[in-house]
């Protein structure tokens, strides 16, 4: 699978040419050569040239803000107040977070990329291993200078994160024997925990790289002054956050399990969950017995504090209004208001008054992993809910969530629902919604690099070690629309693709009244309908809710040192981004005799809708919850629309001439 890969990588993404000054595979290469054995120093002679001859502070014309952000920075460094290496680092641990960012902002001052990659060399060898490995990822992603490069895989560059001590343990012994390996890699839990049913869900590692991912897109810490204004991220955190648990309930449901409960202040903690994972230096991610009642945190929060919060944010949600930090009232009874509503919940640097409606989810996700040890009486290390790479691995992340869900719900129930004027496209009516074949889903298995779990020595040679999992995936199918235009002239349409389960774990049939909330969006996207008759086939794999599997990092390496070898061009464009549902986890995992879902198409005016020319474009991508890299989210209508409000009666929709649904059903079997 990995030489398939490779080879695709490229035949479709190496266009060779001698276009002059191209040097985006030697961007690609720096940044391999900067990740490789993050634990252990510079083994290559230019980067490690740099990290000892280059003086970031000798030259401030190479910033863009006169030197301001690294004189911060070497300041901390010559004080010696950095982190040192070899500990875990934590975003969620203030002091971590602002040294990470004090290292982000010095490379995001870089007017180049060669004055980005010495600084990224010369701190490299001086600060955290985890601190400069977040630096370096968001600054990528945020950064004009690294535009066309693409981030390797967090799971072969931080593999303790993503993977089981018992793995890593295997890894070592191989190492150290000079032996290659491939080690099975299992899910937490046994049978005896039901919650061991979805695991595969919770534990996959692409599902773990888009949810670090999202929140290095956006990130709760930015604010403008880096540069862009990251638009409707408040609302975006509402809609990628709810549709990670409608997808878990459509597994929970696939699994006989029924949809997961909220978690609430006052009762207890219903599921534990033992990791069974390890920090590279620091211990044990700490284990959670069940049925664990909620303490006050530390230094942190009380239990208290989280019901205050909630109670200030469901107060604003009756009211209708929000309280600005000057004490002005701010309307939220309008398709705008989730998105402010997103900001103070996620506790964002955009939120009007952080000071009065507080951090709810932020400081929710550190009560949770610091459940094992409140009270700091035994030292132990952060939670796996301390991490975005690992907190889905934790069933409370989901009852979270569906908290935090039912707080958004609450908001849209007070919205008026949608009129049919609202939805109607004149001229437009969809004749039906179909797939061009059997749905279909399956366990593969994966393999993926450990080499970086382990560490190296001088005259030692590296041998492989890899992982391999069982993971969710599916034939790859079509969605077939016949869409008639009746205008009379070419329209643009926007096609809004929602899959929804029929019924619950007791096959009560779920009304439209409840069961809009349940919905997945499967896809979104725009097209151009030619008067009369349109037959529109949509590919699972252009979805903008998904991306590819980025290739692995061995891939990435053989691929830019092929191409600064030939001296082409380097392309590899549409890996670039890694924030998207993993495209094999598009459908729900289903049964094996068959599970029944509603499929709805809703075709709306795209004049209407579309907000940027890249909206029209038929490309995949994975706008839909991730939107367009610092650009005006592309569809103007709220995320989710028209199934993001209360429908108190279907006849709205059976009698909308542009809406249609049907029932498929999900087979999951061997392939």
């Amino acid at each position: 699978m990995k030489a398939f890969v490779f080879f695709t990588l490229v035949a479709f993404g190496l266009c060779w040419s001698n276009v002059h000054g191209d040097n985006t595979a030697k961007k690609q290469q720096d940044v391999n050569r900067l990740l490789w054995k993050i634990y252990d120093k510079l083994q290559f002679p230019e980067l490690k040239s740099l990290a000892l001859s280059f003086d970031p502070e000798a030259d401030l014309t190479i910033y863009k803000d006169g030197g301001v952000a690294v004189h911060r920075l070497v300041k901390e460094y010559k004080d010696e107040r950095l982190l040192q290496h070899k500990t875990w680092f934590s975003l969620f641990n203030q002091k971590h977070r602002d040294e990470a960012l004090l290292l982000f902002d010095v490379l995001m001052q870089c007017k180049t990329w060669q004055y980005f990659v010495q600084n990224a060399a010369y701190w490299r060898e001086r600060m955290n291993e985890g601190e400069f490995v977040y630096a370096l990822y968001t600054a990528i992603i945020h950064s004009d200078v690294g535009h066309g490069v693409v981030l390797p895989p967090l799971y072969e560059i931080t593999p303790h994160l993503f993977t089981n001590s018992e793995v890593i343990q295997k890894a070592y012994t191989a190492k150290m024997r000079n032996t290659p390996g491939i080690f099975q890699m299992k899910f937490t839990g046994t049978k005896k925990n039901k919650e061991q049913r979805i695991a595969y869900f919770g534990e996959d590692i692409g599902m773990n790289l888009h949810h670090v991912t999202w929140h290095m897109d956006y990130p709760f810490w930015w604010e403008d002054k880096y540069g862009h204004n990251l638009n409707r991220k408040g609302e975006l955190f509402f809609w990628a956050h709810h549709q990670l648990t409608v997808r878990f309930d459509a597994e929970r449901l696939s699994n006989w399990l029924d949809v997961v409960d909220e978690l609430h202040w006052e009762k207890p903690i219903v599921e534990g969950f033992a990791p069974e994972a390890t920090y590279k230096y620091g211990g044990e991610f700490p284990a959670r017995p069940d049925n664990v009642v909620f303490q006050d945190v530390d230094g942190v929060a009380r239990v208290r504090d989280m019901l205050i919060m909630e109670s200030r944010i469901r107060d604003a949600i009756a009211h209708g209004y929000l309280i600005a930090k000057d004490g002005s009232k701010i309307d939220i009874m309008n398709d705008s208001g989730i998105d402010k509503l997103g900001d103070i919940i996620e506790s964002s640097m955009y939120s009007p008054n952080i000071q009065y409606y507080g951090q709810l989810h932020n400081l929710a996700h550190i009560m949770l992993g610091r459940q094992s040890d409140p009270h700091g009486k035994y030292n132990m290390p952060p939670g796996v809910m301390e991490h975005f790479e690992t907190a889905t691995r934790d069933p409370s992340f989901f009852r979270l969530h569906k908290y935090m869900d039912s707080i958004f719900k609450e908001h849209k129930d007070t919205l008026l629902p949608y009129t049919r004027e609202d939805l109607l496209f004149p001229g437009v009516s969809v004749l039906s919604i179909d797939v061009d074949k059997d749905l279909k889903t399956f366990f593969e298995d994966y393999e993926f690099d450990l080499r970086n779990a382990v560490d190296s020595a001088e005259g030692i040679q590296n041998v492989d070690l890899k992982a391999n999992v069982r993971r969710l995936n599916h034939e790859d199918f079509s969605f077939v629309a016949e869409v008639n235009n009746n205008n009379g002239r070419n329209v643009l349409a926007t096609f809004r693709i929602f899959l929804c389960p029929q019924y619950d774990n007791n096959l009560v049939e779920y009304t439209f009244s409840h069961g809009y909330w349940q919905c997945i969006e499967m896809d979104k996207f725009w097209k151009n309908l030619s008067p009369g008759s349109n037959r529109v086939i949509r590919k699972s794999t252009d979805s903008s809710v998904t991306v590819p599997d980025t290739p692995s990092f061995q891939t990435l390496i053989d691929a830019a040192d092929q191409a600064v070898t030939s001296g082409g061009t380097f392309d590899v464009s549409q890996y670039e981004r890694s924030c998207g549902i993993p495209n094999r986890m598009l459908l729900p995992k289903g049964k094996k005799d068959g599970m029944e879902f509603a499929l709805i198409l809703a075709v709306t005016d795209g004049s209407n809708d579309a907000l940027n020319a890249a909206a029209v474009s038929e490309q995949g991508g994975s706008h839909a919850h991730c939107g367009s890299h610092h650009e005006v989210y592309p569809d103007r209508r709220p995320m989710g629309f028209p199934l993001d409000r209360p429908i108190p009666d279907r006849r709205v929709l059976d009698e909308t001439p542009n809406f249609k649904y049907r029932i498929v059903r999900v087979f999951h079997g061997e392939k």
